[in-house]
Formats: C-alpha cells, sequence, structure tokens
C-alpha cells in the first residue's frame, strides 16, 4: 500500500471474484482485491486520520 502524488492510496493485493454483500456493488474499472491483515495493520501507521 501507497500513496500516489494525489493523495489516492494504491493497494496491491489479489484480485478476487467473491460475491459481495447485499447493497454493495463496483463501479466501472473497479476491482475487489484482498489484502492480508498484516499489511493493513503494518500500512495503518502512514494513513492520515483526515
Amino acid at each position: 500500500m501507497f500513496q500516489l502524488t494525489d493523495g489516492d492510496f494504491a493497494v496491491i493485493g489479489a484480485v478476487v471474484d467473491a460475491a459481495l454483500p447485499p447493497g454493495v456493488a463496483l463501479g466501472p474499472g473497479r476491482r475487489l482485491v484482498v489484502v492480508d491483515r498484516d499489511t493493513l495493520i503494518r500500512a495503518r501507521r502512514d494513513i492520515p486520520d483526515a
């Protein structure tokens, strides 16, 4: 996980085909990726609160 120059974040993860919960949908050009728990916890300190 890293921050792009425009302030957005990019995530490297495994693309999966999974059933989404009711009411959840992916927009055009979006993919569902899985980020393992350890990676997200380690990246947490680098994600700003606001």
